[in-house]
């Protein structure tokens, strides 16, 4: 099947954040007296919105508060990380070139904030694929993954139905909100268990197999 509009995950589809950002996250979440491990990070944090870490630990830790600076220091600690650290994900800006050149047009839509996604675009190389129209972040709809709200308003914005959208995303809550979007969406295995994705339309453990699950190569898509 050939897509109107390939909506990407930024976070670990495109740009290898998510070791980064798992690690300094449980280690700055540990220090501040609730245990954390990168594993731990991984399963509750991977894919959300930033206001669900402090959900989490208001939910774990008996209505525990986070401080009111937590989300700006932890925004400036990756932000250095990246600087030195971050790298795209290989095969991200050959399969961008690919859907650039295809026509199809395409987006992202991720959990992180505007600056996280625009500094990350930039650091990697990628922010020459993407105008400013074609970011989306959850500040813009108020709800992160696994609600749908994020991957509407993206296609609403394109003029693309939802039903002729699909997904790139490698977290279990990316995957059930396009799911709940309508959407079809293919699951990268590469830091997450299949398992974990199993409700995606289809899975691939290499961005170089992307082409042919959006039928850019002429295998036939799905």
């Amino acid at each position: 099947m050939r897509y109107d509009l390939v909506i990407f995950d930024n976070d670990g589809v495109l740009v290898d954040s998510e070791p980064i950002s798992n690690r300094l996250l449980a280690d700055y979440l540990t220090g501040l007296g609730f245990p954390t491990t990168i594993e731990d990070s991984y399963r509750d944090f991977m894919g959300a919105a930033a206001h669900t870490v402090h959900d989490v630990i208001a939910e774990r830790y008996a209505g525990a508060r986070l401080p009111e600076t937590f989300d700006a220091d932890f925004h400036a600690l990756v932000f250095a990380a990246f600087q030195e650290q971050l790298t795209p994900v290989p095969g991200a800006a050959e399969l961008l070139k690919q859907v650039q050149e295809s026509g199809v047009r395409y987006c992202v839509a991720s959990s992180a904030h505007h600056e996280w996604i625009r500094t990350a675009l930039a650091r990697t190389g990628l922010a020459g694929f993407f105008t400013e129209e074609q970011l989306f972040s959850a500040q813009d709809v108020g709800r992160g993954k696994p609600a749908p709200d994020l991957f509407l308003h993206a296609a609403a914005t394109m003029g693309v139905r939802p039903e002729r959208c699909v997904v790139l995303e490698d977290s279990p809550l990316g995957v059930a909100a396009a799911r709940a979007a309508g959407m079809d969406v293919f699951g990268y295995t590469a830091l997450t268990p299949a398992a974990r994705l199993a409700a995606a339309t289809g899975l691939y453990d290499d961005t170089a197999q992307a082409p042919a699950l959006l039928g850019l190569d002429g295998a036939g898509g799905r």
